[in-house]
């Protein structure tokens, strides 16, 4: 508890700081403000892993903290909390399998399925993979616009989540307007929101998207193996490890996702076994840009030179 506790004191005291200093910048340039933005986009991308491990119930040992932390986070990530949790819940159940895509996924196809595509649907595929469209235009779309609405089949708890969300950050909007002005509250929070949001997206894009994937139809289809091979090690240097909230453990997050964030690398470090998961570094992440589609011939990702008709 202690831990969590910390977690949140220099996760969000430095966050509100910052948000303090961006208001002062801007009043004399943008462009002053901008580097305060990069880094408190740093420090929402680890609230939003708090936001995260509400959602597993993981974070505090209490329920109602739990849920009460994940509503608050969630606020600062433009995100409803119940109904993020309920899509979560369905991503963590299905990732990997090729006949349950859809709950929280990146758009994936595979090779024979984007070969018999309409020419309009290659042309909406090549977009939504196009990395400018995928890490600064999504991430955007999705926090602002997207996290708006309830999705299909969402339950009538989770609906009002997001009604309410929307409710409170309407409140929020024209408090903050009252005080600093609507243009000044929209430059900052649109361009924090537009950082957080590409390494958000990019982690969970590199987390599921890499070489060596796992990758089956459901009826071979093993949780096990999902985590351990469908989710990745990301090692990530020590500073960027921190701002993410030990997220590059993917592979233990997805084995037993009731395990904090701060706990993550212990678990990784106690067991020798996690010795023989194979990390993704930094610099080998970078060749997931070119992967495009999966190869269910041969088990990988190839790029759209690897679709022959």
């Amino acid at each position: 508890m202690g831990r969590a506790r910390w977690q949140v004191v220099n996760s969000f005291l430095p966050y509100v700081l910052l948000w303090v200093a961006m208001v002062y910048a801007l009043s004399f340039s943008y462009w002053l403000m901008l580097p305060l933005a990069i880094l408190a986009a740093g420090f929402l991308a680890r609230i939003f892993i708090i936001f995260h491990d509400c959602g597993h119930a993981s974070f505090f040992k209490s329920k109602r903290a739990n849920n009460a932390m994940g509503v608050v986070a969630g606020l600062l990530n433009l995100t409803p909390y119940r109904h993020w949790r309920w899509q979560h819940a369905l991503h963590h159940g299905t990732a990997g399998d090729l006949d349950r895509r859809g709950s929280g996924d990146i758009w994936t196809l595979t090779v024979q399925e984007y070969i018999h595509s309409t020419c309009w649907r290659r042309f909406a595929y090549r977009l939504a993979r196009n990395p400018l469209v995928l890490f600064v235009i999504a991430p955007l779309y999705v926090f602002v616009v997207h996290h708006r609405f309830a999705v299909a089949g969402a339950p009538q708890r989770e609906r009002r989540s997001v009604r309410r969300t929307n409710w409170a950050l309407l409140g929020i909007t024209l408090g903050m307007s009252a005080v600093i002005g609507l243009k000044a509250f929209l430059l900052i929070q649109l361009t924090v929101s537009a950082f957080a949001g590409a390494t958000g997206l990019w982690l969970f894009y590199v987390q599921h998207q890499f070489e060596g994937a796992y990758w089956a139809r459901s009826p071979e289809w093993d949780y096990t193996a999902a985590a351990l091979q469908g989710s990745s090690f990301y090692k990530l240097p020590r500073i960027l490890q921190w701002f993410t909230g030990n997220i590059g453990f993917h592979h233990i997050h997805h084995l037993s996702p009731r395990i904090p964030n701060y706990h993550l690398q212990r678990c990784h470090d106690a067991d020798p076994f996690f010795e023989t998961i194979k990390p993704v570094t930094l610099l080998a992440s970078l060749k997931s840009l070119s992967f495009r589609l999966w190869d269910e011939q041969r088990n990988v990702f190839v790029g759209f030179s690897g679709a022959t008709t």
